[in-house]
């Protein structure tokens, strides 16, 4: 596997992406290309994802784009894109914001290249972590945290006040993560303003953005000194979280006991001090600031469709009834929730794109050649908006997209909120459940009312949300009998669409 820079993202030798790519002048870019600016005109600094959705419906399944020196390939067709996912061809890329995080997160399972071991022993010692036995027992936590957000929302409605719909998901996922995963508590919900660590998470994350279309990291002083002191935060932060859990011995086979603990099941080697810190940073952050974007976007979507919050209001009445505190297995038969949940994810997944590289020489969807590390951006949020394969309607919100035989009939590789392969989110049942779960207790408690002037606009941090989203609430009365036509099929599985309808 050739090794890549954190640089320019390019393996070791590669000037520019022209050598990786035989024959870029085959792929279309953008007009207007200015000599040594690249394509700039047009172009936003603060959304350069979306500006990478326009150009694309423009220019086709193929495209690139040069920002100053460096000239970027995205791909976003079905068969491009399914070509791509091929794992015996081609293999994760860390280039782009994703190398960005390395000074944070170094060989973390997130930002691992392909050659670090640490990336394998990391996987093998904290995949059991998410097992359907551990999920079990993380649940109770997560129903815990929900009550905290319930508590906090009703506070609000008592006072008249609309709720600060990102702000909040991204205190529930925070705590989620933190209580579930390392026993610890951030008393997100207690503070006026944000954690301290969201806060310097938040500055990572844009500065890696801004890294992105930068012509020189010198340009960026300033801003790299704010970055490294969000960066020694994070490290105080997890330093002593670890310390305490070192201090106060064993907790209930958390993840970080797994971490400290757990030795390779074949190799008997442990994750060293230096690598246990890596791995918690990296799941504090990936683990809530995903599926804190994707609750948001769900919200968003059923104040703007009270039809389909009804549906969904009428599965949940259904199925968990007057249960104060639903069961784990009761949340995987809220299908239709679900199915909104896969929606929200198809038009703006929170991680909205990946890097693939080729292992070896080889030709990309039979007309491109592509030498060995050569790579190509994954445009997700494209790929789910393909009308070939999501219709001529595919901009519209419509959860039946996600029915069991439209799932079934659409082609492989189509949904890919998670990523591919083998190095596809480890935590995406757990983000699955927790989404689901909340959604399902929201909507039975409240009636989201939008502002109809409000105008949905996205935030990119590497990850996406919905920017000053806000609903006022009303307190629905009890739950009542559902009809009959109501009922959505009960299945015994929450599946995760990534395996069912992409692989």
């Amino acid at each position: 596997m050739a090794e890549t820079t954190t640089g320019t993202g390019l393996p070791k030798g590669f000037r520019s992406a022209e050598q990786g790519w035989p024959e870029l002048f085959r792929i279309p870019h953008p007009p207007n290309r200015l000599p040594l600016l690249g394509d700039v005109l047009g172009a936003n600094r603060r959304t350069p994802l979306q500006d990478s959705l326009r150009f694309a419906r423009e220019l086709g399944p193929i495209f690139r784009r040069r920002a100053f020196n460096r000239e970027f390939v995205f791909v976003w067709g079905a068969d491009l894109a399914a070509d791509m996912a091929d794992e015996s061809r081609f293999a994760k890329h860390v280039g782009l914001g994703i190398a960005n995080l390395r000074p944070v997160v170094g060989d973390g399972l997130f930002t691992a290249y392909n050659h670090e071991p640490n990336w394998q022993l990391a996987h093998d010692v904290l995949a059991p972590g998410f097992s359907r036995e551990a999920m079990a027992g993380y649940h109770p936590m997560m129903l815990e945290v929900a009550d905290r957000l319930m508590e906090h929302w009703d506070r609000a409605l008592a006072a008249g006040r609309s709720v600060d719909v990102p702000g909040d998901m991204t205190k529930l996922t925070l705590e989620t993560i933190a209580r579930t995963g390392f026993g610890h508590d951030f008393g997100s919900f207690e503070r006026s303003r944000p954690h301290p660590f969201v806060t310097a998470m938040v500055g990572t994350l844009t500065y890696a953005q801004r890294l992105n279309t930068a012509p020189a990291p010198y340009l960026l002083r300033r801003a790299a000194r704010r970055n490294q002191a969000d960066i020694a935060h994070l490290n105080r932060t997890v330093d002593d979280l670890v310390r305490a859990r070192r201090a106060d011995g064993p907790g209930d086979g958390d993840l970080l006991d797994r971490m400290l603990r757990t030795a390779h099941p074949e190799t008997g080697e442990r994750l060293s001090a230096q690598n246990v810190r890596r791995q918690v940073i990296t799941f504090l952050v990936a683990g809530h600031e995903t599926t804190s974007g994707a609750l948001s976007f769900a919200l968003h979507y059923l104040s703007r469709h009270p039809d389909l919050a009804a549906r969904a209001r009428a599965e949940v009445d259904r199925v968990w009834g007057d249960t104060p505190a639903p069961g784990y297995d009761q949340v995987a038969r809220l299908r239709y929730v679900r199915r909104i949940l896969d929606e929200s994810l198809r038009l703006w997944p929170t991680a909205p794109a990946f890097a693939r590289e080729a292992r070896e020489d080889t030709v990309l969807g039979g007309v491109h050649p592509m030498r060995r590390g050569a790579w190509a951006l994954v445009l997700t949020a494209m790929l789910h908006r393909d009308p070939q394969v999501w219709g001529a309607d595919a901009e519209e919100f419509d959860p039946d997209r996600f029915d069991p035989q439209a799932v079934r009939t659409r082609a492989p590789h189509t949904f890919k909120p998670f990523g591919t392969g083998a190095r596809a989110c480890i935590g995406r049942q757990f983000a699955l459940h927790e989404a689901t779960l909340v959604l399902g207790l929201l909507l039975r408690r409240y009636e989201f009312l939008g502002d109809p002037d409000y105008r949905l606009r996205v935030t990119e941090r590497l990850t996406l949300m919905p920017e000053g989203l806000r609903l006022r609430l009303e307190r629905r009365s009890p739950a009542g009998a559902t009809p009959e036509a109501a009922v959505e099929p009960e299945s015994s599985e929450l599946r995760c669409p990534v395996r069912g309808a992409s692989d």
